[in-house]
């Protein structure tokens, strides 16, 4: 009588198990007898195996389109999440990382070595993936190899900041507009999605929640720190009681909201509210490229479209730099158009002038036909009213405009 013999198990599965052996040995060990030395090494080991046993694990959910076909699930993320009692989301996420994997090999033998975990891994994969496709494979291939070498030295946050930057490594001759390209989907994508909700509480107050384009948050926050600056209180200030940031923020934007005029808001930093947008000259002629705003308590970075726009209006000073950062040109608010001007504008224009915009001129914005950064004359015949959708428009170089007879612009998306 013969005895059947068992097939071995498949090695990944083999591999599980001794995982599993081997946690189970030092269950009941305590950490607490080990030295400081041990520890670290401990710890360290134990962080590149997770690793490896992620990039194991990614590996099988790239392969296991069959489990979710066994057991009619919507795909394998969906039934892992059901056999395991995990977070959907989570799973969904490490499905997708999976099949990221699949096409970013050196991504995944950093994380089969250690070297790179899952959070940079996926950092590393949003940023290859990010560039434009016409770059080409092989500068991809480029970026994804140099990112994986920052990994040892830079967590995922800092490698996400230089994710967005690996093409001025890369392909210098191409950062500069790829980066204004990115920033201008960036700051439409938020524009898209801004929301402000408002919600009764009763008892007198309201919750306010939004989500803002950053441009305009910035901006905000610069004018509620105007409001909220010590040095408004002066010799008062110590016999002040102190309250939380946020509750000071509230404060002044009430305050904000009854002094709206720009005009007379307090100084702040030497300057009554005053955002300066630095471009370099090669950035103020091209296109595509980005610019620096320095407001509030550092600097963001905006693209030179955006930068454009806002220089038509607002306490917004564009300064153009040099190669060596020195100013070329330092602009003056004499680029506005005066109250009288935006009186008589609206008088004249009545409404937004973009062709059909039954927008009122009191609710426009004043625009440079012929730009200020380009010598444009801040007169009533170089100016239009527009509204702040036609504004963005006008600035979009998806749209070429045209100054129609009567006064009205008309729009045409570019072929």
């Amino acid at each position: 009588m013969s005895v059947a013999t068992l097939a071995p198990p498949h090695p990944v599965v083999a591999c599980a198990a001794r995982v599993g052996a081997a946690l189970a040995e030092v269950a009941d060990v305590q950490p607490v007898f080990m030295s400081v030395a041990e520890k670290e090494a401990a710890l360290v080991e134990l962080a590149r195996a997770e690793a490896g046993l992620a990039e194991l694990k990614a590996r099988i959910l790239a392969a296991g389109d069959d489990i979710a076909a066994e057991h009619g699930a919507r795909d394998v993320a969906a039934w892992l999440a059901h056999a395991t009692q995990a977070d959907p989301r989570a799973a969904r996420a490490e499905l997708h990382l999976a099949m990221a994997l699949e096409r970013r090999a050196v991504v995944a033998r950093g994380m089969r070595s250690g070297a790179v975990s899952s959070a940079q891994a996926r950092v590393i994969v949003e940023a290859v993936e990010e560039l434009p496709a016409e770059l080409g494979p092989v500068l991809a291939a480029q970026a994804e190899q140099t990112l994986v070498g920052y990994a040892a030295h830079h967590p995922p946050r800092e490698l996400k900041r230089l994710g967005r930057r690996i093409l001025e490594v890369v392909a210098p001759e191409v950062a500069e507009a790829e980066e204004g390209r990115r920033l201008e989907d960036e700051e439409r994508r938020a524009r898209e999605r801004a929301s402000l909700r408002f919600r009764d509480l009763e008892e007198g107050r309201t919750r306010i929640t939004g989500v803002l384009p950053t441009s305009v948050a910035e901006r905000l926050k610069h004018y509620l720190q105007a409001f909220t600056s010590p040095r408004r209180r002066g010799s008062d200030a110590a016999r002040e009681e102190r309250v939380p940031q946020h509750r000071a923020y509230a404060q002044a934007f009430a305050a904000l909201l009854e002094l709206l005029d720009p005009e007379r808001l307090p100084e702040h930093g030497g300057d009554a509210t005053t955002v300066m947008v630095t471009m370099s000259l090669d950035q103020l002629l091209s296109d595509l490229a980005a610019a620096g705003v320095i407001a509030g308590d550092g600097e963001e970075v905006i693209s030179a479209s955006e930068a454009r726009r806002l220089a038509c209006q607002a306490q917004i000073i564009p300064a153009v730099l040099g190669g060596k950062g020195e100013v070329l040109d330092l602009g003056r608010r004499m680029r506005l158009f005066s109250k009288a001007q935006r009186r008589a504008l609206r008088l004249r224009d009545r409404r937004c002038r973009a062709e059909g915009c039954t927008i009122p001129a009191a609710w426009t914005e004043a625009h440079h036909w012929k730009p200020w950064s380009a010598g444009g004359p801040t007169d009533l015949a170089n100016a239009v009213s527009l509204c702040s959708h036609h504004h963005h428009r006008i600035h979009d170089r998806t749209y070429r405009p045209e100054l129609l007879t009567n006064g009205d612009v008309r729009f045409a998306r570019r072929t």
